[in-house]
């Protein structure tokens, strides 16, 4: 896991799943905004209150977390949820 702070902000790579990592990132996100860039699906369900899905460098579709995965608009954002990419 990669991090750099500034500030009120974390930005946060590919953070690992295990349960302390994640469990260290749930106490300090009372604190601070994070921000994940990651491409395993659920742990960004599981840790994110607000997702924003890119392709190829185009930013399609952003919203709150429950209702991207359960209501993308943007057909890509339903392919990638679905599996399609990957």
């Amino acid at each position: 896991m990669r991090e750099y702070w500034q500030g009120e902000y974390v930005v946060v790579q590919d953070p690992t799943s295990a349960g302390h990592v994640e469990r260290q990132l749930f106490a300090i996100k009372q604190d601070y905004t994070i921000v994940f860039v990651t491409h395993t699906l659920r742990q960004a369900r599981r840790l994110a209150d607000y997702v924003v899905f890119l392709y190829l460098g185009e930013l399609i579709e952003h919203g709150p977390t429950e209702t991207i995965f359960t209501e993308p608009n943007d057909p890509r954002t339903k392919a990638y949820i679905e599996g399609a990419f990957g």
